[in-house]
């Protein structure tokens, strides 16, 4: 009998001191995929919207089964709640680590304006409003959707309040210089909804830097950035 020839194999990958690579857990694999889940939920949301989003496009984004996808997230709203909790986690890393890198900063409210311009005026906080909206029709969605807001935001806004204080602004005049400039950009925020004018938003908001650093000159120099004279 004539055997018949096989297919040949590819050489093994070479390992560190000719140990086999180490195996992924189960764990690691689940983050894996629900990441993958979260992460193509986000991107149907910011087109369609929560009333839009329908579980099946989202596992055809995340190239998964609806059965995988059900299996990490059985409803619609659980899929939601873990997506709003990964969009503002990842928010709460960025604002933290801007707020890190801006010690040294001569303009700390620059970069408080920088990180509130992006959340703020950026895709996901659109994603984040629409489901809050949509929570007026379930208490636990809704519940849900704002504790993880609130612990992105409020730990952003910590943040920040440190990087005045170390700038030796008084913990008490830091919160209201912080919080009239997250408010100036909110209300930018919804008026994009109707009239969203990159050069005027930029105007108003270099009008304010030249505004705090004056109101702080008494507790620290700001040199602000600005560019071209106020419209």
């Amino acid at each position: 009998m004539i055997a018949r020839a096989g297919r040949s194999r590819a050489p093994a990958k070479p390992t560190i001191a000719g140990k086999p690579p180490r195996r992924r857990t189960q764990a690691e694999r689940s983050d894996e995929m629900q990441q993958r889940l979260v992460e193509a939920a986000a991107t149907v949301l910011r087109k369609k919207g929560y009333a839009g989003l329908r579980t099946d496009e989202v596992a055809r984004a995340a190239k998964v089964s609806r059965g995988a996808l059900q299996h990490h997230y059985p409803s619609k709203d659980s899929l939601v709640v873990a997506t709003a909790e990964h969009l503002l986690r990842a928010s709460l890393t960025r604002g933290q680590n801007r707020a890190a890198s801006a010690v040294a900063a001569a303009d700390p409210i620059d970069a408080i304006i920088a990180d509130g311009m992006e959340f703020f005026l950026g895709p996901d906080f659109g994603v984040v409003l629409d489901l809050v909206l949509a929570g007026s029709k379930s208490r636990g969605l809704r519940d849900q959707i704002y504790a993880h807001a609130r612990e992105s935001r409020l730990g952003v806004e910590e943040a920040w309040l440190g990087l005045l204080v170390e700038h030796g602004v008084p913990r008490a005049k830091a919160e209201k210089v912080l919080w009239l400039t997250i408010s100036l950009i909110r209300g930018l925020a919804v008026r994009a909804l109707w009239q969203r004018d990159e050069a005027l938003f930029k105007s108003l908001l270099d009008e304010w830097k030249l505004i705090v650093a004056e109101h702080l000159r008494a507790y620290t120099h700001i040199t602000p950035k600005t560019k071209g004279a106020p419209r």
